[in-house]
């Protein structure tokens, strides 16, 4: 039977005279964030109101400052202070989670491989994006081995051409520059060896606060000197997608408040302007739904898996098609805001799936 290892991002607070921040009480902060009373919160989590209080006055009492107030009506409310700690939580897993995911990977198939178990994982390096992770989740479910890797887009190409995996997973924007992202992608591309099989379709936009009360309504306002930006790292499809963006509409990269500022996954971005540690950032639709920010689409991109024409025929990329064709995932995909997953997950030429090959620069 097929184990699965996870591992969780676990931070705490402790005080010189050895006070600690209860363990729960972050997840019990988490809940009055999101069901809006500590009655609703201790009701989902299973604890009693008089214990939950106890956590909070801990809480309180260890910084010194209230985390939940009080007001006639309305119930228990969090603090200014115990927004923080909210966020601080969630920019965490947002941040961490898919870095924690390729190490459980890791340790998996180090495992795996002094086990009994003599199964060949699928081995994936993939550019973060909530389909794959759906991807992942419904292959795990079905049984089959995989070593997972969360890597910017140009790097999962890469080690693809290096034979350090046998899909790579990343996303060519639609229209306009279309061939200017598969261009940079050259280098690791091999259109005669190479197969293309279509996953999902997404759209990618400004993320802003719900109102959009720094009234950013395209790439323009990205130059204002009050408009603070919050980008993808280095190598990230979507930093390139801005950045070929930025070029059509000749605006300077340099002049952009927090460009060269990137996190690592879309998550991890909804969260930075969730939290106000930024205005606004570039990403795709299913954070900025899930973090309750406005969303404004700039870019429709198609999500593609990468792999060998000669392995096509492997029992594991016969599974992973098989899997593909399967309702249940696309009834996941089609679910997440944003998305929608390809007609036909059928393997492509290049030239069927761009009309073109690519071009070394």
């Amino acid at each position: 039977m097929q184990t699965t290892l996870s591992i969780q991002p676990h931070w705490t607070i402790r005080r010189a005279d050895g006070n600690v921040l209860p363990p729960r009480l972050l997840a019990l902060l988490l809940q009055v964030h999101e069901r809006g009373s500590l009655a609703a919160a201790c009701q989902h989590l299973g604890v009693s109101y008089r214990h939950a209080w106890d956590m909070v006055r801990q809480g309180g009492a260890l910084f010194g400052a209230p985390l939940l107030t009080m007001e006639r009506g309305r119930g228990s409310r969090l603090s200014r202070l115990g927004e923080r700690l909210v966020w601080a939580e969630r920019r965490i897993n947002a941040r961490l989670a898919p870095m924690l995911d390729s190490l459980a990977s890791e340790l998996e198939a180090e495992l795996r491989s002094v086990s009994c178990s003599h199964s060949s994982p699928l081995r994936i390096h993939a550019s973060h994006g909530f389909a794959i992770e759906k991807l992942f989740d419904s292959l795990q479910r079905g049984g089959l081995p995989l070593e997972r890797r969360y890597v910017g887009t140009q790097e999962a190409v890469a080690a693809l051409h290096d034979g350090d995996c046998d899909l790579a997973g990343f996303h060519v924007p639609q229209g306009r520059f279309e061939r200017e992202v598969l261009d940079s992608y050259a280098t690791w591309l091999n259109p005669r060896e190479q197969r293309l099989i279509p996953l999902a379709t997404r759209r990618q936009g400004l993320m802003v606060a719900p109102g959009n009360p720094c009234k950013v309504y395209g790439l323009h306002d990205l130059l204002r000197p009050d408009v603070r930006f919050i980008n993808r790292q280095r190598g990230a499809g979507t930093r390139l997608l801005l950045e070929c963006m930025l070029r059509d509409e000749g605006i300077d990269a340099t002049r952009i408040q927090g460009f060269e500022h990137g996190e690592y996954t879309h998550a991890a971005v909804a969260a930075y302007v969730a939290s106000g540690m930024a205005d606004v950032g570039l990403g795709v639709e299913t954070p900025a739904r899930a973090f309750r920010l406005d969303f404004m689409p700039l870019a429709a991109e198609r999500y593609f898996l990468l792999c060998r024409a000669d392995a096509l025929e492997a029992p594991t990329l016969r599974a992973l098609l098989r899997h593909l064709e399967a309702g249940e995932l696309r009834s996941a995909l089609d679910a997440l805001p944003g998305y929608t997953m390809a007609q036909t997950p059928a393997p492509l030429t290049f030239r069927q799936a761009f009309g073109a090959l690519p071009r070394r620069r």
